[in-house]
């Protein structure tokens, strides 16, 4: 797995050493350092890894093609770090802050924050735009390139549409329902079922293992995410590279708090309503929060869920018919995507 993160990542620099004539001076180191900054590169590999299911063999061209998904994940979090206001990103300044702080030495005319975003805005636009240029030019024949490009296709709208229904569900009802369509939709199966069907399409896999990859997929994705949503607000912000007040303060929806809200004493709802999504939010406000998430089991219920999501996926993957290295590798991508610190 190191040896293919460092194979994507080699992709990536390749691309990205390209467009360097194209672009202004100093905003195109400003990108790669975010899109190589950290991250997991599970996307890629479970793209990699789906390409192997379906019998593709081991070559660069294919790794060029999951490299592009990274390329695409860079784009979702740029954009998603903008709606939400956060300032860190995997340990470092989010890109917009980056930005910011370019506006702010240079001293610049305007509102640094603004010209932070607008230009992180528009180097999101950029990284969709490449992900799909690297996508094509990937080098694999071009038939097998158009049979998976409408999962590709189709998993770029899933995120925008999630992104949208997240928008709706933290201005409307935020119940545990409106939240897990988000995370299936916005982070889910485009951490996982997504990938390996572009990855198996692009090897000329079945339909029957397409099915198979979402039996196995879209479970092992919700598990992802719910982790990903606790360790929002319980993990180790050094760890984790963001801060555990992020999600707090922005009210952000997740199941872990709809399943709070739900299990809530009035007095404990007194306290949601007072706290949760304040801007202002300070570290003994968010302490109040945690205790009040796990009073009502909220915690323990997510846990709940992850669990037995991460169970049917195993169940999923030991149906599919797959070489040892292939069910080894997916077997350990899976725990590495539930079991985890950040």
């Amino acid at each position: 797995m190191t040896a293919l993160r460092h194979r994507v990542d080699a992709a990536l620099n390749t691309f990205l050493d390209r467009q360097g004539p194209k672009w202004p001076d100093g905003a195109l180191d400003t990108v790669r350092s975010f899109v190589l900054a950290g991250g997991k590169r599970l996307r890629p590999a479970f793209c990699y890894w789906g390409w192997r299911a379906a019998g593709g063999e081991d070559c660069p061209e294919v790794v060029t093609a999951a490299a592009a998904l990274e390329m695409f994940h860079a784009f979702a979090l740029i954009h998603d770090d903008i709606i939400d206001s956060s300032d860190r990103r995997r340990g470092e300044p989010s890109l917009h802050r980056r930005f910011a702080d370019v506006h702010t030495r240079q001293a610049w005319r305007g509102d640094p924050a603004a010209f932070g975003r607008n230009t992180a805005l528009l180097c999101g636009d950029l990284c969709a735009a490449w992900a799909e240029q690297m996508f094509h030019e990937c080098g694999l024949p071009a038939g097998r390139i158009q049979a998976a490009y409408g999962t590709f296709a189709r998993m770029r709208t899933e995120v925008i549409g999630g992104q949208y229904l997240d928008l709706v569900s933290g201005a409307g009802d935020g119940s545990v329902a409106g939240a897990l369509t988000v995370i299936r939709m916005k982070a889910a199966r485009y951490t996982v079922t997504r990938p390996l069907q572009i990855g198996a399409r692009l090897a000329g896999g079945s339909p029957a293992l397409d099915a198979a990859f979402t039996a196995f997929g879209d479970p092992l994705g919700d598990a992802f995410q719910l982790r990903d949503d606790i360790l929002g607000v319980f993990g180790d912000p050094a760890t984790t590279g963001k801060s555990t007040l992020d999600d707090l303060r922005e009210g952000k929806p997740t199941v872990m708090m709809a399943l709070t809200r739900e299990a809530a004493t009035p007095a404990q709802k007194a306290r949601l309503e007072a706290l949760f999504g304040d801007p202002t939010l300070d570290r003994t406000g968010a302490d109040e929060l945690r205790t009040i998430i796990v009073a009502t089991g909220a915690l323990s219920q997510t846990e709940h869920m992850i669990a037995t999501r991460a169970e049917a996926a195993r169940a999923a993957l030991a149906e599919i018919p797959l070489l040892p290295p292939v069910r080894e590798a997916l077997s350990a991508l899976a725990a590495a995507a539930v079991s985890r610190e950040h």
